[in-house]
């Protein structure tokens, strides 16, 4: 009775023992999946820039004389037609009245002559008169009438010379400091350059491309500076302010230099922004932003599910077995923490956005979308068939 007992004993240790010793089950690890996502992808480019007034014009004396007065203030707004400069105007006043005098002498002279023809015309029709007499009549009318002709030039002359003896603003914007004072001779014997005027409601960025930038560009069939109608989007420009902000306004590439520079290798670009509160300052410095192609359509996937390796970039899948499966893709820009899959990838497949480090391929994993997501209607949060 004994024996059996102790046999009953071992036995059961024996079960206890070997049920203890079995190994526990594992479960197959959680990870995060995302869709693969379908994007345009904007591709910019970053490049020095400096901006200019989209007019500056120079203003100059036209005629000689001292100048007597200015009517503007330094660095303010002018506007168009504006006078700005009053030259010393006795002398061409002196000229106008001149060209005027030999004007009536001349309509005179000619009134004479038309008299004498008028006379004349009659009498040699009746051989009162000879045909020697009458055509130095007609010869005498048309040389009066030449001397008018002359002197109605010579006086609009003199009164046009009278009119730059007040200087106008070429055109509304901001003028500069006065280059000469008061008193100072200017024209021809003098100096001629009195202010600038320019106008900031509209400003120029001119930055240069290297020809790298050119090419792909022609390969992308963008032309710069020659505006699509065809495509849905043109190469918009942005600009960064001295405080690293962003202007708000932005501009369009209006022109691109036909050469490239050979001793830079780059070529010119020009783009025109809005400026109508007047931010933005002619010989200012900047950083420019260049939207130069948008990738449209193209499957997109958060960079972070990317991996690098020595044999290339790879993610991982997740196959509608629950099966992940490690994928080398061929990637292309990156942009806002997504990159652009070009090969490898469909676009109703799923990858792993978190914690794809634990997964090996071929593994089985259960899978969810992130709780910022909202998951299909037609899936679970975790994966039933994990």
């Amino acid at each position: 009775m004994s024996n059996s007992k102790t046999s009953y004993l071992v036995i059961l240790f024996g079960i206890v023992f070997l049920g203890a010793c079995k190994e526990p089950e594992i479960k197959p690890p959680i990870v995060e999946v995302e869709n693969v996502a379908i994007d345009n992808i904007e591709i910019y480019g970053e490049y020095a820039g400096q901006i200019r007034a989209s007019r500056s014009v120079e203003i100059h004396a036209r005629v000689e004389g001292f100048l007597e007065r200015m009517t503007f203030e330094e660095g303010k707004e002018v506007k168009a037609s504006e006078p700005l400069f009053y030259i010393d105007a006795s002398l061409y006043k002196a000229r106008v009245e001149k060209a005027k005098a030999q004007l009536k002498k001349d309509e005179a002279q000619a009134a004479k002559g038309e008299r004498d023809v008028q006379r004349l015309r009659p009498l040699y029709e009746q051989n009162a008169a000879s045909q020697l007499d009458l055509d130095n009549a007609i010869a005498a009318l048309d040389m009066a009438n030449a001397s008018v002709a002359m002197s109605k030039a010579d006086l609009a002359q003199a009164e046009l010379q009278l009119s730059y003896t007040v200087v106008r603003s070429p055109l509304s914007g901001y003028i500069s400091e006065r280059y000469v004072d008061v008193g100072t001779l200017v024209g021809k014997a003098g100096s001629s350059l009195l202010a600038t005027v320019v106008k900031r409601d509209t400003v120029l960025v001119d930055f240069k491309l290297s020809s790298l930038d050119y090419l792909r560009s022609q390969r992308r069939n963008v032309h710069l500076g020659q505006p699509d109608t065809t495509r849905s989007w043109q190469p918009t420009v942005t600009v960064t302010l001295a405080d690293n902000t962003i202007y708000s306004e932005k501009g369009i590439v209006d022109f691109a230099s036909p050469l490239i520079d050979p001793k830079t290798g780059t070529f010119g670009v020009r783009a025109e922004l809005p400026n109508p509160h007047q931010v933005l300052l002619p010989g200012q410095f900047t950083r420019v932003r260049l939207l130069l192609d948008v990738m449209e359509n193209v499957m997109v996937v958060p960079q972070k599910a990317v991996s690098i390796e020595k044999g290339g970039a790879f993610l991982y899948v997740v196959r509608p077995d629950s099966i992940v499966e490690k994928r080398f893709v061929e990637t292309g820009p990156e942009q806002n923490n997504k990159i652009v899959v070009v090969r490898g990838l469909s676009s109703n497949e799923k990858i792993v956005v978190e914690g794809y480090q634990k997964l090996t391929h071929g593994q089985k994993a259960i899978w969810r979308y992130p709780e910022n997501e909202d998951s299909p209607a037609d899936e679970e949060e975790v994966n039933p068939n994990s």
